[in-house]
């Protein structure tokens, strides 16, 4: 559905976003020892997270959480399991306020590329999407929004403290260094 349904123009919240979201939240979920009715319900949390993109950039959590109430019940979830599944999309909303493990774990996965190696290109490919939705007029602009974002942003789980946080803070000093005295 993803693929077939996204803009082009989303560089950043495409297939490719939800596929690593979904990879670092099942490795975070396996460090902290998530039971297997919650990863599958995480699972299913992540790869409707940005599903809401489809119809509009604006508010897609809520978006994402209204295909999920439409979507699942058909499956045989029952209220208490859409319930939970929303809940942790919830979680990834700017700015991130998960209230349990599971929503802490998809909030840490969905920003997992603050503290990688690759955190350049990814942050590129958001910028490049923001620019074309008219959200960040240019890179001028941009550099500032980074700092104050990454100043701002915190990981939930012992798992991204421990092994995303000293790139971020690598990422962070890069930026600020880059910047016109």
């Amino acid at each position: 559905m993803l693929e077939k349904k996204l803009s082009p123009s989303l560089s950043y919240h495409n297939l490719g976003h939800t596929l690593d979201v979904l990879h670092a939240a099942m490795i975070i979920s396996d460090t902290e020892c998530l039971p297997s009715a919650e990863r599958k319900l995480l699972r299913i949390a992540v790869l409707f997270h940005d599903a809401g993109f489809i119809y509009l950039y604006k508010d897609h959590e809520e978006k994402a959480c209204e295909m999920v109430r439409e979507y699942l019940p058909g499956f045989y979830f029952t209220p208490e399991q859409v319930f939970s599944v929303c809940e942790m999309i919830l979680a990834t909303r700017i700015p991130q306020d998960p209230k349990n493990r599971p929503g802490r774990i998809i909030a840490d996965a969905d920003l997992d590329y603050l503290g990688r190696e690759d955190v350049n290109l990814i942050a590129q490919n958001l910028f490049e999407e923001l620019r074309a939705y008219n959200l960040m007029p240019d890179r001028g602009k941009w550099v500032p929004f980074q700092i104050e974002f990454l100043k701002q942003h915190r990981y939930f789980t012992d798992y991204s403290r421990k092994h995303r946080e000293p790139n971020k803070g690598r990422y962070l000093a890069s930026l600020i260094e880059g910047l016109p005295a």
